[in-house]
């Protein structure tokens, strides 16, 4: 068994409300709260990324506002993952697509663990900016697709097929971004998803990849005990023994 490694994005419309003026104002009213226009996905290691968008529904005709088979489909995804990648994912992703499963009464999915690009470039480097478009010019792994700005947001909304063209062009070039970057950036990773757990003698594999190609480097030293080092020839990590040197044992954490 090996681990499902799901990279995602979603897109979603902007809310529609009244205020007085431009600058700095209270909404008086909502017109219209937001509801998700899309989703992009990959599993980590297949070549297809997929983007799911409202139009891809029946129904998409009457009701341009009517999210329920997205978010389902969306939720079907998530449920299948072990663990979910995406940038900004932890603060935006995953609380807005939780937003829209619960309004539309569906349960919690499956518990995933999370890892959130954006948290480990803020915590591990100190780029002039963390965001993906940023990231990827500045690690030269590309840019994100270029776009028609917030109109390209107002025409899908409106339901504008050409608009949708580019959405799902821009969606599916995130994703992909996405996956650049995540892979750069995994060895440098401090998150507590140990990937190996998910395969067989998960102790002797690499706990960022799963690769069994570790080399080992000396010791590494705690407050009161010494373990075992190794580091990962397929993607850089460094990892340490579960059990100190007392205990004899060095099974890989």
């Amino acid at each position: 068994m090996s681990a499902k490694i799901l990279l995602w994005d979603i897109e979603t419309a902007a809310n529609l409300g009244y205020v007085w003026q431009k600058y700095q104002q209270d909404v008086i009213a909502y017109e219209q709260e937001w509801y998700m226009l899309c989703y992009s996905y990959k599993w980590l290691g297949d070549k297809k990324t997929h983007v799911v968008s409202l139009p891809d529904f029946s129904g998409y005709a009457r009701n341009k506002t009517d999210d329920k088979k997205l978010i389902t489909s969306l939720w079907g995804v998530l449920d299948s993952a072990d663990i979910c990648i995406g940038h900004n994912s932890s603060r935006f992703d995953h609380p807005k697509a939780n937003s829209r499963f619960i309004y539309h009464g569906l349960p919690p999915h499956s518990p995933v663990k999370k890892i959130d690009t954006l948290q480990i470039a803020r915590r591990q480097f100190k780029f002039n900016c963390n965001r993906l478009d940023s990231l990827g010019e500045t690690l030269g792994l590309g840019r994100k697709v270029k776009h028609s700005g917030f109109d390209l947001w107002r025409k899908c909304m409106s339901g504008d097929m050409a608009a949708w063209k580019e959405m799902v062009k821009y969606a599916k070039g995130d994703v992909d971004l996405l996956e650049k970057v995540y892979l750069k950036l995994r060895p440098y990773s401090d998150d507590n998803v140990h990937v190996g757990l998910f395969e067989e003698n998960p102790l002797t594999k690499c706990p960022c990849c799963g690769s069994v190609n570790l080399v080992r480097r000396g010791y590494q030293v705690a407050s009161t005990r010494t373990y075992r080092q190794f580091v990962c020839k397929d993607c850089g990590r460094w990892c340490r023994s579960v059990l100190s040197e007392k205990d004899k044992k060095a099974d890989i954490r």
